[in-house]
Order: structure tokens, then C-alpha cells, then sequence
């Protein structure tokens, strides 16, 4: 951690200015992925599962990450768009929750971004049928090599069912480290008006 926080207390208003702050210390500090997130979804019958992914970006409209819709994680974000994500900064004892709605991002949007990404990402992209059955690494690498055969010389082009969704945050809460797990834990609220009230929490 780079300094001592026993004394720092969570501010009470501004979410996006704090975690904008926290998440530029992360990026300093952490050693590997500071933007990888623990993703929370669940089935419309309420089962739910998680994994990480990694954020691509953050504003105020909310946290976007990108995906292959035919996916576990990505069917269950159309089917029930109510998700949660966890930033956990080990280095750092702090954590970020975020609950809110998933949405699709505009497709000029997911295409911009699919286009910034490597030449083998956009190939694999079109090669995965992600969370279906494999029977092989082989079968997935001859995938590989003939999806990539298949736009040698050309660009890639975003493939329709991969693009990115949006979390639009209902509720934040900041986790801070504190001696003998007396840790200090406040939630933001978005009100009606688009603003946010904010408490503390018991650890």
C-alpha cells in the first residue's frame, strides 16, 4: 500500500471523483490487471455465477466490459440485466462493489473498440463458441488457423454476437482496510433525480 489510510476516512459524496481516485492508485500499485472485476449475473429463475473479466472503461453513464453474447455470462445479461461487480485491490485493502443494469453498448461503440484490439484477439473472437463444450485444444487451435486463413490479408470485422455492455451503477459501495477488521464501508444511492446519498455501514 502506498501510505497509511488508518487515519483516511471515505468521503461522503462525489462516487465517480473516489473511485476515478482509487482506481489511478490501483493502476500504480497493482501489479497485474487493475481493471479485472468479478462480474455477477444470474438466470432469470435467480441462479446465479461469476467470473472475471476486465473493464475497458468507467464514466459516469457506468462500467463497460465486452463479451460474446453467446456466452453463459453474456445470455444471462439479456435474459436478467441486473448484475454486480467487485474491484478487489489486494496491494491496496480497498474494494469497490457496483450493482446496477447491464446494457448493451452502441454498436459504433463495440466496433471502435473491437477494432483497438490485437489481430489474434479479433481471430479468436470469431473462433470461440464460448462456454459451449470442447472436445479438444486441438479443435479449438484448428479454429484458430482457419478463421485467421480466412481474413489473411483483410481486416476483422467485429463479429454481430460479441460486443460490449454497460453497467449502469444503482448502488457503490467503498471498502477501506482498518486494523483488527474494524474496516470502514460506506454505500452511495442514486436517487430519482440522477444524484446520490451516501452512509456509512457497520463492518
Amino acid at each position: 500500500m502506498t501510505d497509511d489510510q488508518s487515519h483516511t476516512e471515505i468521503p461522503a459524496e462525489a462516487p465517480f471523483d473516489l473511485f476515478a481516485q482509487w482506481f489511478a492508485d490501483a493502476q500504480k500499485h497493482e501489479l497485474n490487471d487493475p481493471n479485472a472485476v468479478a462480474l455477477a449475473t444470474a438466470t432469470p429463475d435467480a441462479f446465479p455465477s461469476v467470473r472475471m473479466v476486465l473493464m475497458k472503461d468507467y464514466s459516469p453513464e457506468g462500467f463497460v466490459f465486452y463479451t460474446n453474447t453467446h456466452s453463459r455470462k453474456g445470455g444471462e445479461l439479456l435474459a436478467n440485466p441486473r448484475a454486480a461487480l467487485l474491484f478487489h485491490w489486494k496491494s491496496l485493502r480497498r474494494q469497490v462493489r457496483i450493482e446496477g443494469l447491464a446494457t448493451p453498448v452502441a454498436d459504433a461503440v463495440a466496433d471502435e473498440y473491437f477494432a483497438s484490439r490485437p489481430r489474434d484477439s479479433q481471430v479468436g473472437a470469431h473462433a470461440s463458441l464460448q462456454s459451449e463444450p470442447l472436445d479438444s485444444r486441438l479443435t479449438f487451435l484448428g479454429r484458430i488457423a482457419k478463421e485467421g486463413a480466412r481474413y489473411l490479408g483483410r481486416s476483422v470485422p467485429r463479429p454481430p454476437h460479441w460486443t460490449g455492455f454497460c453497467l449502469e451503477p444503482q448502488a457503490i459501495e467503498f471498502w477501506m482496510d482498518r486494523p483488527f477488521r474494524l474496516h470502514e464501508r460506506r454505500r452511495f444511492t442514486r436517487m430519482p433525480d440522477g444524484g446520490w446519498t451516501s452512509t456509512l455501514l457497520y463492518p
